[in-house]
C-alpha cells in the first residue's frame, strides 16, 4: 500500500533536538492536510520508519545505510563541516586506554561515528553499554560515555580527561564533511511534492535563525547568540556533492568494521 500526498495524509517524522528547528521552521503549516507532523528521538524515528508507523522520516544516517530500501527524498539535512558542539565523547581516561564505552541510545549514527573514529585514530574497539536518555553521566559505569543533542551542549565537569567533538573530529581525519540526519521514505511511498515543501520549510528556517535563537534559547539554558551561532557555524543543512562524498564514505568505514551490511550504491533521489 502506497502513501500520496494527494489522498491520506504521510505520516511524516522529526527529531525532536534543537538541530531540528531551523528544519521544520513553517513544515507543519506548508503541508496543511497533505501530511501530519510528529517528533521523536532520532533512534525511535528510525524503528517507527521500518516498522510502517511513518512513511517519511528525519533518520539517522547510519539508519539509512542499514536499509537499501530507503531513498532520500530531500536535500534538506543535518551535518556539519567541522565542530558539531552537540556531539561529544566524554572519557574518564585518555581516549586509548578506553575499555568500556556507554553510547546514547538517541542516535546511532554518532554511536557508529564513535566506533569508527576510536578503532581509526587508536585501534581500539571498547565493551558497549548503554547510555538511557534519563540516565545521569555520574550514574553510568563506563570509561567515556557518548553524548548527543540538547544535553551535550552543556559544560562538561573537569573529572573528564578527554573531551572529543565528534564532528570536529571526523572532519580533520577526513577532510569531509559529515551527515546525520536526512529526510527519508519508505519503499513504495509516494512522497509527491514533499521535498518542495521540506526545502523551503529549511530555506525559510535559515532566514529565521535569529528568530528560533530567540525563542528556543532560554528554555536550553543557552545564549540567544550561542544558540544563533550553533545554527549558524555548527551545523549545515545542505546536502550537497561533498555531503554525498561523505555520506559514501561513512558507509564504507562502517562495513568495514561490520556496523552497517554491504550494500549497492546509496539511494540519493534529489
Amino acid at each position: 500500500m502506497t502513501s500520496s500526498l494527494a489522498n491520506a495524509p504521510l505520516r511524516i517524522g522529526a527529531v525532536s533536538y534543537l538541530n531540528t528547528k531551523p528544519l521544520v521552521w513553517g513544515l507543519r503549516e506548508r503541508l496543511g492536510d497533505r501530511g501530519r507532523l510528529s517528533f521523536n528521538l532520532p533512534s525511535r524515528l528510525a524503528d517507527d520508519l521500518h516498522t510502517g508507523k511513518l512513511d517519511v522520516a528525519l533518520i539517522p544516517s547510519v539508519e539509512y545505510l542499514r536499509d537499501p530500501s530507503h531513498r532520500i527524498i530531500s536535500d534538506a539535512v543535518i551535518g556539519c563541516r567541522g565542530p558539531v558542539w552537540s556531539v561529544r565523547l566524554l572519557s574518564r581516561v585518555p581516549a586509548a586506554e578506553i575499555k568500556r564505552l556507554a553510547l546514547d541510545e538517541g542516535s546511532r549514527t554518532s554511536a557508529a561515528l564513535l566506533q569508527i573514529l576510536l578503532w581509526e585514530i587508536h585501534g581500539i574497539r571498547p565493551e558497549i553499554v548503554p547510555f538511557a536518555i534519563e540516565q545521569t553521566p555520574e550514574a553510568i559505569d563506563a570509561d567515556a560515555m557518548l553524548m548527543i543533542g540538547d544535553r551535550a551542549m552543556h559544560p562538561a565537569p573537569r573529572c573528564y580527561q578527554e573531551i572529543w567533538d565528534l564532528g570536529d573530529r571526523w572532519c580533520r581525519w577526513t577532510q569531509l564533511p559529515f551527515v546525520f540526519a536526512m529526510w527519508v521514505a519508505r519503499e513504495g511511498v509516494d512522497v509527491g511534492d514533499l521535498a518542495v515543501a521540506l526545502e523551503a520549510s529549511r530555506d525559510q528556517g535559515m532566514e529565521s535563525l535569529e528568530e528560533i535563537a530567540s525563542r528556543e534559547a532560554a528554555a536550553h539554558g543557552l545564549t540567544n547568540e550561542d544558540l544563533y551561532r550553533y545554527f549558524a557555524e555548527n551545523l549545515h543543512y545542505t546536502l550537497g556533492p561533498e555531503e554525498r562524498t561523505a555520506l559514501d564514505e561513512f558507509r564504507r568505514r562502517a562495513v568495514s568494521l561490520g556496523l552497517v551490511p554491504e550494500t549497492n550504491a546509496l539511494n540519493h533521489t534529489p
